[in-house]
């Protein structure tokens, strides 16, 4: 049957006239991975079938007869309790961490949060019991663990985070396999998995890992909505939705992770969580033009960190201050065309006692990267020189593929004015 549908798949989008380029582009998929599909080196999964039906417009016609045989891939993984345990574990012993990364991000990321947003429905309506404080010390002591590793990644970059927040989620998952512990304690467990879990994922991206981070954020979503904990799943949607909106073309996904984490914390989130979802939503909203609207979610966010910190605010968010949020800005601003706008905003977060240079060192080389490209787009070479300068010395010894990144770009266009002689020696001697 599967043969039969890898056919019916071919005939139907050949029949479709639609070249493979912008067939590729509205399924989400990779082309190469399509084709390895279709010629039978790739398995039919839901989501191709689903792709399929949705760009074809089949009224879901190959997703329902890739069910009925029964034999989607092991990937598929339900969305409950046996489900999550059985991602965490393969993730755990390294038997689904593989090198592959056909689907988009912004699919595989969408499927996820719709797993995660039903899940989380489901869960409220059937069972009532939230994770309380408490448990076996060893778990205590992971929880402090995962701070520290927060703050690790903060100064010293993803690298060795990768690693060492792995080792944790093995631990947590073996506690739960080990089955010595139940009711709020086993809840507890497993939105501590989902914190690690996310912890991974953010990790891979930075390094460039992107189809790992995948894995690794559904895992997180999978465990939040097992511990009945929404607010650890949304704060997972946040950190993927930037996995989204920085592959081309996958914006409006972004848009719509933070939408559901949204929704689904609605009622409970803190001021300072719905300024860290508006502010990450308006530089989304960046990457696709709404002035408007990106403008109307800083607003919202400006106004949530106005109502001080709350004693129940999420331990995570202890970077989520004014100087972020302007530096957010600062970089929806560059994206939106405004490049004076943008250093207003660059130079507000550094005046508002933002600790870029000691405590954040790694995304403040990013958002001194692009201060220094707006210096550039307003040709001013010495801002853009010195800021560049900054931006270098704050990277340093930070172990960060994604930083790296965002200066080679800076670097590439200095190269247009290698006439200046700031630009020529930092160029030359970095």
């Amino acid at each position: 049957m599967p043969d039969q549908i890898r056919h019916d798949l071919r005939q139907t989008r050949r029949a479709s006239g639609m070249t493979w380029a912008r067939f590729t582009r509205e399924a989400g998929f990779h082309q190469a991975y399509l084709r390895s599909v279709e010629n039978g080196n790739r398995s039919v999964t839901l989501g191709v079938a689903a792709a399929y039906d949705r760009t074809l417009r089949t009224g879901g016609l190959f997703t329902r007869r890739l069910e009925a045989t029964g034999s989607a891939p092991a990937g598929n993984t339900p969305w409950n309790r046996a489900g999550t345990l059985t991602a965490l574990a393969r993730l755990s012993d390294g038997s689904d961490v593989d090198r592959r990364s056909f689907l988009t991000t912004g699919v595989a990321l969408s499927a996820s949060a719709r797993g995660w947003s039903e899940a989380v429905e489901r869960l409220r309506t059937s069972r009532t019991r939230a994770p309380v404080p408490g448990g076996p010390a060893m778990l205590a002591h992971v929880n402090e663990r995962l701070d520290h590793l927060m703050h690790l990644d903060d100064e010293l970059g993803s690298g060795e985070v990768y690693r060492l927040a792995r080792g944790e989620l093995s631990l947590i998952v073996g506690l739960i396999k080990s089955r010595r512990y139940d009711g709020p304690t086993v809840d507890r467990l497993y939105s501590t998995a989902s914190e690690a879990a996310r912890q991974v994922a953010w990790a891979a991206f930075d390094q460039g890992r992107f189809g790992i981070a995948q894995r690794y954020f559904d895992a997180s979503l999978r465990a939040s909505a097992e511990a009945r904990d929404p607010i650890g799943g949304a704060y997972t949607l946040s950190f993927a939705a930037i996995q989204c909106y920085s592959a081309p073309g996958q914006e409006h996904k972004a848009i719509s992770l933070l939408e559901t984490a949204h929704e689904q914390v609605k009622h409970k989130a803190t001021p300072r969580m719905r300024a860290m979802l508006a502010a990450r939503t308006a530089r989304a909203l960046s990457k696709t033009g709404a002035k408007k609207e990106c403008a109307r979610q800083l607003d919202i966010a400006r106004a949530a960190l106005d109502r001080g910190r709350h004693d129940d605010d999420p331990r995570t968010l202890y970077w989520v201050d004014y100087g972020e949020v302007k530096m957010i800005a600062g970089s929806a601003a560059l994206q939106l065309g405004e490049p004076a706008r943008a250093v207003r905003y660059f130079e507000a977060a550094m005046q508002a006692s933002y600790p870029g240079d000691d405590e954040y060192p790694r995304s403040h080389a990013i958002y001194l990267a692009r201060a220094a490209e707006a210096h550039l787009t307003l040709h001013d070479l010495d801002a853009a020189v010195a800021t560049a300068r900054h931006a270098t010395r704050c990277l340093g010894s930070v172990d960060s593929a994604r930083s790296a990144t965002e200066l080679t770009g800076l670097r590439a266009k200095l190269t247009a004015h290698l006439s200046h002689a700031g630009v020529r020696d930092f160029l030359q001697v970095g």
